[in-house]
Formats: structure tokens, sequence, C-alpha cells
């Protein structure tokens, strides 16, 4: 067997935005949100199509995956593998829009439904060293939860330490599935404890892949490594001109080093 990267655009799509396949999808909210009884997502419907990029290099048209429960419920999952900047702010834009486009104006406000956003994030988010986090709208002095209609969770890979034999809850094993399943060569036993889990392990084999989603696949890795490419480039950029105005200000080499993380042939070519 060998597994897709399911960071990949294409593939996460594949995996967890399948309506006729929704299993994974349900799984992995159960266990991002914590739902438990009668809380539980039991159904989904997603909101978007799955379309793939045509040619290489060509951006996924859709990046995210958006569902609704049998409740009304409203879901965004996204997958994120680079941090940009404005990333908070934009999470809650969209999950806020998301949510106040439920109604129309001069509709009724108990009409509206509570909305998640689940991010997974292919970097270091928040300063905690906790790779799974939940963020609620809670009292600063009581803790008391009112505001319960908006509420974030953020699965952090590179955070995420856990060995196989090591996973214990739902989000350990989504977790990991999600940062090792590229080099994994068969299917874990966990996988059979969740009809979820299987699936995904199912739809993640690239032997059950068609032509065309292979080379969609491909031209996703291709377009990202370019995005990463960029964001290299401008960082890298960015620490030249800061060395330039150190050196023109006349600081010694060993600041300017430790200021930028230049290596000193590379400040000396500047």
């Amino acid at each position: 067997m060998k597994f897709v990267d399911v960071k990949n655009d294409i593939a996460f799509r594949k995996i967890f935005g399948n309506e006729q396949k929704s299993a994974p999808l349900i799984s992995f909210l159960n266990a991002a949100l914590e739902l438990e009884g009668n809380r539980r997502v039991v159904s989904v419907t997603l909101a978007n199509p799955n379309l793939f990029p045509r040619i290489a290099g060509e951006k996924a048209s859709i990046l995210d995956v958006r569902a609704t429960d049998q409740a009304g419920r409203k879901f965004v999952v996204e997958m994120q593998v680079a941090e940009k900047d404005g990333f908070d702010k934009r999470v809650q834009y969209y999950l806020s829009r998301d949510y106040s486009m439920q109604i129309n104006k001069g509709e009724d406000y108990p009409l509206l439904n509570p909305a998640y956003f689940i991010g997974i994030l292919d970097f270091e988010f928040s300063k905690n060293g906790l790779y799974h986090t939940r963020h609620l709208i809670l009292d600063k002095t009581t803790n008391e939860h009112l505001l319960k209609d908006i509420e974030f969770s953020f699965v952090e890979l590179p955070k995420f330490k856990l060995g196989l034999d090591d996973l214990e809850s739902p989000i350990d094993k989504w977790a990991y599935f999600i940062k090792h399943a590229v080099e994994l060569n068969f299917i874990p036993e966990y996988a059979n404890e969740d009809e979820g889990f299987k699936i995904a392990f199912v739809e993640a084999d690239k032997h059950n892949w068609s032509k065309d989603e292979l080379i969609a696949y491909d031209n996703a890795s291709i377009a990202e490594q370019d995005e990463r490419g960029k964001l290299v480039f401008a960082e890298k950029k960015g620490k030249i001109d800061v060395a330039r105005e150190m050196k023109k200000e006349g600081e010694p080499i060993d600041k300017i080093i430790r200021y930028t993380g230049l290596t000193e042939d590379e400040i000396n070519e500047i």
C-alpha cells in the first residue's frame, strides 16, 4: 500500500469532502469538537462542489470543506499548510460571515444555528504546547459559557509527537492519519475501530485513485511547492533588507547574523 499526503488539497477534499462517503468527515468533526451523546454529528450535507486543478501550478478552486449537519449546525474544515499574515482575523471573518449569512435581513435571530471552524494547521499557531485546542467565548472572570454559537478548534500538526502505539483519543488517531499516512505502507489496527478511519485509509490508498485524480494530486503538490517557494523568497528578501540597513548603520557582522539568521557569506554579498 502507498498512501497519499493527506495535507494535499486534492487528497484532503477526496477524503473529507465526499458526500457519498461522509463517515471520515463525520468522525473527524466529532473528534475535533469532542461532541458526545445527542450532540454528535450523525449526517452531513456538503456546501461546495469538488473541483480539481486542471493544469500544473493551478491552485485548487476550493481550499476547505463546508458542511451542515442534521441539526443545521455549520462546519468549516480547512487544511492550512503555511502561516500567512492575518490568519487569525481571516478565520474569524470566515466563520462570522458563514454564521450571519444563515438568515436574511428581517428574519428572526433564533433561526441562526451554531457555526464551527476546524483548522488543521501545518504550522504552530498557539503559544502553548498542546497540538489540539478549542476556543470558546467565555466570561473572563467566571468562565461561564453563555455565547455558544461560535467555536474554533485547531489541530497544529508540528506539535503532534505521538507514535502509533501512543494514540488514545479519536483526535489523536485523526492527527496521526493526517500527518503520517503518507509514510505508512499498511492500515493500522485502529482503523477497525471506526468506519470513518477505515474509509479514510481506503480513500488515501493511491491504488484506488483514477489517473485524473493522480494528475490533479500532482498538480496541487506543484502549486503548493511554488507557494512555499514564494513565502521562503519573501522571508529571505525581508531579512536581506534588514541586513542591508544594519550594514549601512555600521552594525557588526555577528549582530546582523543574530538578528537576521543569514550567514556571514550572505551578508558579505549584500
